[in-house]
């Protein structure tokens, strides 16, 4: 294994719209600034994603001085403030988790659903709100925001290539989905890591990462296809599952910029 450097960060800042790509990022208790604190739900506050609502992957947040701004094609942009005021809260739901969270206005609710074709809300996860990730891979500290169950997702710039080799057509990064990515170890190195340090905050690496119909959806389209979990299944399956990444929950906040140091704490070199 060669030196390890961070050569990827990004965040979603709406659960399952597209991402944003950062040169550096804050890390606080929920992950990295603003990921996933604002999700879709629908009339019963059960999360929506790009599984039910696939065009949700056209949707583009930016983040501009203290806005929030989306975009969709054929729509005018909507500006939602970063630091909402009070509002009405409503119970959603991640999963099986059940929290709070904070109404978002009928102007993006109509936004989002006339672009989406069905009726959504917007929510938006307040500070004083603690999801804790599941206790049997993490501790009572650890929590997140409206991710599926961890502040932190990594993938290898190997394990791409990896999979790329054997794909008929490359994907790119970004239909994976991750937080985090790494460069300079060997395909699936990852999966033997136990805690790495960046930027002088230790992560632990707590559970592969089980793959959906979500990395089947072309973001630029929204088109659905069968690669990769069709190839992923003959090499990377696990009982009834197909692992591609490793979450991971930190223990402490800081800044992260690309270009960092990975530094392997616990775990083998794979």
């Amino acid at each position: 294994m060669g030196e390890l450097r961070l050569t990827g960060l990004s965040i979603y800042p709406v659960k399952s719209l597209a991402g944003i790509v950062l040169q550096g990022s804050s890390l606080d208790r929920f992950g990295l600034q603003f990921d996933r604190r604002w999700m879709l739900v629908d009339e019963q506050g059960q999360f929506l994603s790009q599984r039910r609502l696939p065009r949700m992957a056209l949707i583009q947040p930016q983040i501009e001085g203290d806005r929030l701004i989306l975009r969709a094609p054929g729509q005018a942009p909507l500006a939602l403030p970063l630091q909402p005021g009070p509002a009405a809260e409503i119970r959603v739901q991640v999963w099986t988790d059940s929290c709070q969270a904070q109404s978002c206005g009928l102007e993006a609710d109509g936004w989002l659903s006339g672009f989406l074709g069905r009726a959504c809300r917007l929510v938006y996860m307040p500070e004083e709100v603690i999801r804790r990730v599941d206790q049997e891979y993490a501790g009572p500290d650890h929590q997140t925001a409206f991710s599926d169950g961890f502040p932190l997702l990594l993938i290898s710039v190997a394990s791409l290539a990896d999979l790329n080799g054997r794909l008929p057509e490359p994907l790119p990064m970004a239909r994976f989905r991750p937080n985090l990515v790494v460069r300079g170890c060997t395909a699936y190195a990852e999966d033997a890591w136990s805690r790495i340090r960046i930027g002088g905050i230790g992560m632990r690496l707590v559970k592969p990462c089980s793959r959906c119909r979500i990395t089947t959806i072309d973001p630029t389209t929204a088109q659905t296809g069968e690669e990769p979990l069709r190839t992923l299944a003959t090499y990377r399956r696990r009982g009834n599952r197909v692992l591609f990444g490793q979450n991971l929950v930190h223990e402490g906040t800081g800044r992260l910029e690309l270009g960092m140091a990975v530094e392997l704490l616990e775990g083998t070199d794979g």
